[in-house]
């Protein structure tokens, strides 16, 4: 009989790619515990339907996270506990830095301490600033634009000198939209405020919102909107999964994109969405946000060569057909 596979924390795990990822691990037959302070994640997703063990707290805690890790048999940590909002960042730097870089290192600490070596970072094509080519490999320079994006950078260069003074192995995956549900529909996006495009989309359709925002019709791209990479949500949990096995295995620390390749722009994703639901989108056209770039698109090869990895559902249509159904299951 094979080994039983170890335990793995993930933090955040009560959020939108933290749940993903515990599913993915659960399947993958790894023990998970899920550390979230419930700012943004949902308490039922992994209680109820998730069925696994939920400590209510912030890496931020020094104490809370020495007694877990005294507690539990923990082999390594999964972290997507962090603050997301890029316009929220500008306004409040000041707690982003709190949360997602002293949060992290307190995080680090207390896994060094315990002894726990290997982890998994939920980093973010924000470190790139804007792109000077598309798609955008691993080794693009790094000029984030907001301070959301400066934090992951700045927890990533933690974690180079961490693996150089202390032998830390980490994977960093830095990925492109998020969107997608669960293709059965047991857990989906859901936050509060909601500022992705999918699910405002999809909001929209359900009647849950008049009309749906396009920043900027001007830009140069065929259709003149901004042109996105979709990566599903069950690709990247699947990804996260890889990459722990990866670092199980011996692997060395490493950086890895997570995207499809190729981009969809703004009117894409609404006429997708229009055919998906089979319901009318109103459309409010607005001038462009400051920092948008025309296009973001990652380079995933690296990953696939590396990890392994291959994306089921590349597809536009069948990642907004999932998120639907999960979104209608949610709301409707």
């Amino acid at each position: 009989m094979a080994d039983a596979k170890p335990t793995i924390l993930v933090t955040g795990g009560a959020g939108y790619i933290g749940s993903h990822a515990v599913l993915a691990l659960q399947q993958a037959g790894y023990g998970v515990v899920v550390l979230d302070n419930l700012v943004y994640g949902h308490r039922e997703l992994v209680e109820e339907v998730l069925k696994t063990e939920l400590v209510i707290g912030d890496t931020g805690d020094r104490q809370l996270l020495s007694n877990l890790f005294a507690s539990h048999d923990i082999a390594a940590v999964m972290h997507f506990a962090a603050y997301a909002y890029v316009g929220e960042s500008v306004a409040t730097p000041a707690k982003y830095y709190r949360n997602n870089v002293l949060g992290t290192l307190t995080l680090l600490e207390a896994m060094l301490e315990a002894d726990i070596k290997t982890f998994v970072f939920s980093s973010t094509c924000a470190t790139y600033g804007i792109p000077k080519t598309v798609p955008i490999p691993e080794d693009h320079p790094q000029h984030p634009i907001n301070p959301y994006g400066a934090t992951k950078l700045m927890v990533e260069r933690i974690l180079l000198d961490f693996d150089a003074a202390y032998n830390f192995r980490s994977v960093f995956f830095r990925y492109f939209n998020a969107a997608g549900a669960d293709p059965l529909g047991r857990i989906g996006e859901d936050h509060n405020p909601e500022t992705h495009l999918i699910p405002l989309v999809l909001q929209t359709a359900l009647g849950r919102r008049s009309a749906v925002s396009v920043f900027g019709t001007d830009y140069p791209t065929p259709d003149g909107t901004c042109i996105r990479d979709y990566i599903h949500v069950s690709d990247l949990a699947t990804a996260h999964v890889l990459g722990l096995e990866y670092l199980l295995k011996g692997g060395k620390t490493d950086v890895f994109n997570l995207g499809n390749g190729n981009g969809f722009s703004v009117k894409e994703v609404i006429e997708t969405a229009q055919r998906v639901t089979g319901r009318s989108i109103t459309v409010v056209e607005g001038d462009r946000r400051p920092g948008d770039p025309p296009a973001l698109v990652g380079s995933g090869d690296k990953a696939r060569t590396v990890l392994g990895w291959q994306p089921q559902y590349a597809d536009l249509e069948q990642i907004i057909t999932h998120a639907w159904n999960w979104h209608q299951r949610r709301h409707g």
